[in-house]
């Protein structure tokens, strides 16, 4: 017998609101990084993991892309995920 498949919610502290399935992998947080560039230009990364120790991880990865790709400024959030119906 397969895996219960759901979907999944977050929302931001903007309002914006991420839904991810359907998936039975057991995602427990979305995280955001929203990278300001140097041109004045906006790029959004994200994705899901299944702790919020690994969504945390993710910070020190921004840290390092901020570095690595010289973005002016970035904004790094995790969102709990929580099972909604559709």
């Amino acid at each position: 017998m397969g895996r219960k498949r759901r979907y999944l919610t977050a929302t931001m502290s903007d309002g914006y609101v991420k839904t991810i399935g359907p998936t039975a992998d057991p995602f427990t947080h979305y995280w955001r990084i929203v990278a300001e560039l140097e041109n004045g230009r906006t790029e959004v990364f994200w994705g899901h993991t299944r702790s919020l120790a690994e969504a945390k991880r993710k910070r020190g990865a921004a840290a390092e892309g901020a570095r690595m790709r010289g973005w002016k400024s970035y904004a790094f959030e995790i969102a709990e995920l929580v099972e909604t119906p559709l």
